[in-house]
């Protein structure tokens, strides 16, 4: 099967399978020109070559055979995954399979950033990454370590005034450290989310300026969206002192005998042991309020206590499916749309940002890469810098 590329009326055809291929995983796949041709077969060789370079895909590929469209492909993403480690997924308490492909515009896009940013030759080896990769130390002293690497006081989360709070609290902590974070946005960033699966973020490979991309609840299972994000930053930030570099689903709600070094890492930073054994789990109702100290879900809580034995398989189960009911029945309104400067701010990082600008004032990065990098082209003039600048 082919579709026709018209140009002054004469159809030149191409293999259709290269035309999905190289446009399947592009910022362009949805645009209507390109989803018009996948319906009726056609498409003018305007419209081909301008999204052609709105996906920065070379326009003559198009036109190549389907074997040296797919060496190409192969290439690509051989390069993709040089950031990630040889497993490239790792997954808590989730069946769930993310293939990179799915947000690899994403990772294409961090990756950009990471190499503007190292521009800056002041930068030294991030201490963090791999810091604890090869340890066997007991997990209350590499959780010390790592939170003493942070500059995480032992209570300083359970300080904040809601989880809200501590969420913005962690984050700077960990872009203090240069693990630079970047939050989901529904309608600008590079690719959406795959739908219908738990995502929970990722972590992307630099020695320099290791990024941690985390979704912002409202992909996939939403259980307590910042309870459970402040658990899976934490878990992420881990990986990175792991030297683990992968795609990461963490299903916050389902019961495990068996569990990872990461997850427990997490946990004991975040709900120390000591701390935890002296909490009130009696009912829901304290678990619920156990969480709120704690500043994690009431689900992270009870698969806690049920590790350490403060509570039973049994007796865990029937919280979480008591937590799981109450959560479905909760009333679900529409998050009010963030405006676009805003999203764009989240989806970047203040750490990004602030790094990039730096670069944009001393000339080593001009307006369009700026843009390009920044903003995916959404916005394209110096105005538009501006106006980013001012909500930093």
């Amino acid at each position: 099967m082919s579709i026709n590329v018209m140009l002054d009326r004469v159809p030149t055809p191409i293999d259709r399978g290269v035309f999905e291929a190289l446009f399947e995983q592009s910022v362009v796949r949805s645009y209507a020109p390109i989803t018009k041709a996948m319906d009726n077969g056609s498409i003018s060789f305007r419209d081909l070559v301008k999204h052609a370079r709105m996906a920065e895909i070379p326009y003559p590929l198009f036109f190549a055979p389907r074997d040296v469209v797919d060496e190409q492909l192969r290439i690509k993403q051989k390069r993709l995954l040089e950031g990630f480690s040889a497993k490239r997924e790792f997954s808590m308490n989730s069946r769930h399979h993310v293939d990179l492909a799915q947000v690899e515009l994403i990772v294409k896009n961090i990756q950009f950033k990471q190499d503007w940013m190292k521009k800056d030759k002041t930068l030294d080896r991030n201490p963090i990454v791999g810091m604890l990769k090869k340890s066997k130390a007991p997990i209350a002293e590499d959780a010390a370590r790592l939170r003493e690497a942070l500059q995480l006081g032992a209570t300083e989360l359970r300080g904040a005034k809601n989880k809200g709070d501590a969420l913005g609290l962690l984050v700077d902590r960990l872009e203090a450290q240069n693990i630079l974070v970047a939050q989901s946005v529904q309608d600008l960033m590079p690719q959406r989310l795959p739908k219908g699966k738990i995502f929970s973020g990722m972590t992307v490979k630099d020695a320099k300026l290791p990024f941690i991309f985390i979704a912002s609840g409202d992909e996939g299972e939403a259980f307590e969206p910042t309870g459970r994000r402040i658990f899976t930053l934490m878990l992420m930030a881990v990986l990175v002192a792991r030297g683990r570099f992968a795609t990461v689903t963490y299903n916050g709600h389902t019961a495990e005998e068996k569990s990872k070094r990461e997850y427990e890492l997490a946990a004991e930073i975040l709900m120390p042991e000591s701390d935890f054994r002296r909490a009130d789990l009696s009912d829901l109702e304290a678990i619920t309020a156990a969480s709120n100290v704690f500043q994690v879900t009431p689900s992270a809580v009870v698969m806690r206590a049920q590790r350490l034995k403060l509570l039973t398989r049994d007796e865990a189960e029937e919280h979480l499916a008591a937590l799981k009911d109450a959560f479905d029945k909760i009333e679900k309104t529409p998050r009010n749309r963030m405006l676009p400067m805003n999203a764009l701010r989240k989806f970047n990082g203040h750490e990004c940002s602030r790094r990039m600008l730096a670069l944009y004032d001393s000339g080593t990065i001009k307006t369009g890469d700026f843009c390009r990098v920044m903003f995916s082209n959404a916005y394209r003039s110096d105005r538009a810098i501006s106006d980013y600048r001012a909500g930093l």
